[in-house]
């Protein structure tokens, strides 16, 4: 077991804390197995908490996931190791990744998971999805954009878009066919302080749309991207006055800018989008007119819960790497482990704590769970525990 196994490395304290939390985890599962018994039901197979697993990523942990759910992470995970990995370096230099993973991936029933199959999706559970998150940051690939693609852009067409916007994009869209982006800023979302500087105006029946995005996720690949543009300037506040498009690639007037280089994520594409008079016809517009904000903020804990689970999948990787590499490593007679007990134990019972809150705000989707400042911290953490190692591209620490 993981755990045993990693006690070498954790001070006499640590190995305390450790047993007694066993303890009342095997006393706890005990009493949950002897009453399930005295009802006459049959008990679950046991599925260990991550800090009872051999690793952080073994298939077959935790209590909210059910067998279907590790096979479909066994299908998973194998089409990441070999549609993902082997290309990866070749992405990363490209500035995007193949068109084929998307198909691919759309073959294997990756995308479009927890959109219903009424509308064209899987019609998978949220775990599903997440597993496919999580799956992707367990092999350390950042650059297919499947997440952002199936579980942020493609909610807002199921739950907004007309029956014949739906019926056009969430098939093509789930067989990665159509690639999807949304276009916002961060400022948007705050109506005091509006950020929106692409705008919409009425001609007719049609939309003329004006202004640029930048640092867009898939913007680059798209072939559709939800815009997010101020419809009415006289608005009482911008929540007020925010509407949603539906913009095609290829469309007069909408033009993509350069594929951006970025510090990480080298693989995924990102791009600044320009709109100069794009006419846009009213069957566009994504929803009501100025109703656009309310839509983002509906939205936004899906997305915020999305990049919190990546998070801390990534924080569970990046342990496993530097866990292996300080056994192995010696320095003054001694493993790199042995001399680091303190940082190992600290990083590790962090994200064990993380991973207690993450599982019980699962099941609550409007929680702002946020894991970004734990994954630079255990970013920083596990480089530093590979010395000079850590900077150099060819130790996975590095990205």
């Amino acid at each position: 077991m993981f755990a045993l196994k990693a006690l070498r490395v954790f001070s006499p304290a640590t190995k305390n804390v450790y047993l007694r939390s066993k303890q009342a985890f095997s006393v706890t599962m005990s009493r949950m197995q002897h009453t399930e018994v005295q009802h006459g039901e049959t008990a679950a197979p046991f599925r260990p908490e991550t800090s009872m697993a051999k690793t952080l990523m073994d298939i077959g942990t935790r209590r909210i996931f059910l067998e279907e759910h590790d096979l479909f992470r066994q299908n998973v995970r194998r089409f990441f190791q070999e549609e993902v990995v082997p290309y990866h370096a070749q992405w990363e230099k490209a500035g995007e990744v193949s068109r084929e993973v998307w198909k691919k991936a759309g073959e294997h029933g990756l995308l479009g998971i927890y959109t219903s199959e009424e509308h064209g999706g899987i019609g998978g559970d949220l775990l599903s999805a997440a597993i496919v998150w999580e799956e992707q940051m367990y092999c350390n690939c950042s650059g297919p954009g499947f997440s952002l693609h199936s579980e942020i852009v493609m909610p807002y067409i199921s739950h907004y878009g007309s029956k014949a916007q739906i019926e056009h994009y969430i098939p093509q869209m789930t067989a990665g066919k159509c690639i999807g982006a949304i276009s916002n800023s961060a400022q948007s979302f705050v109506p005091c302080r509006p950020g929106v500087k692409t705008f919409a105006k009425k001609d007719g029946t049609d939309w003329i749309l004006n202004g640029s995005k930048v640092f867009i996720t898939n913007g680059w690949m798209s072939d559709v991207v939800i815009v997010v543009a101020v419809t009415n300037r006289e608005a009482k506040t911008a929540a007020h006055g925010i509407s949603l498009f539906l913009v095609d690639s290829g469309t007069k007037g909408f033009q993509k800018g350069r594929k951006l280089e970025k510090l990480g994520l080298k693989a995924q594409d990102t791009a600044e989008l320009f709109f100069e008079d794009v006419r846009l016809p009213a069957e566009a517009l994504l929803g009501q007119v100025n109703k656009g904000f309310y839509y983002l903020m509906n939205e936004l804990p899906q997305e915020r819960l999305l990049i919190s689970v990546m998070a801390l999948a990534s924080c569970e990787f990046m342990f496993e790497e530097t866990r292996n590499y300080v056994m192995q490593r010696k320095a003054f007679s001694k493993t790199i482990a042995d001399l680091q007990q303190a940082n190992i134990s600290k990083t590790l019972f962090q994200i064990f704590v993380d991973t207690d809150y993450y599982l019980h705000c699962y099941r609550n989707i409007n929680k702002k769970l946020q894991k970004n400042d734990l994954q630079n911290s255990v970013a920083t953490q596990c480089l530093q525990l590979h010395g000079g190692w850590g900077y150099m591209w060819e130790y996975p620490i590095a990205k």
